[in-house]
């Protein structure tokens, strides 16, 4: 939190989740948001409570932990079958699929 003011942390180490403060968005998902975009002015625009130093922050963070935060999106990312055979107990939508 030092390194990155404006990031906070979720849950305790080594689950923790790191967010961008004042916008309820994990880092992960905030960047997720801006590959898919593709750039800071289009996020901005279609989020009322991101600004641009808020990307700008998430991507820092991004930069400096690239591999937890890729690793967050690609369970994201991961197909609803390959979610059912890890969680068998949990029951999937229409949408998910």
């Amino acid at each position: 939190m030092r390194r990155f003011p404006g990031i906070g942390f979720r849950d305790e180490y080594p689950r923790r989740r790191p967010w961008v403060l004042g916008t309820g968005l994990d880092v992960w998902e905030l960047i997720d948001v801006l590959e898919s975009y593709g750039s800071t002015g289009a996020v901005v625009d279609d989020f009322p409570l991101v600004t641009e130093p808020h990307v700008r922050l998430a991507a820092a963070y991004r930069d400096a932990y690239p591999e937890e935060i890729n690793e967050a999106i690609a369970e994201n990312r991961r197909p609803a079958d390959e979610l059912e055979r890890l969680h068998p107990f949990v029951r999937l939508g229409e949408h998910t699929r």
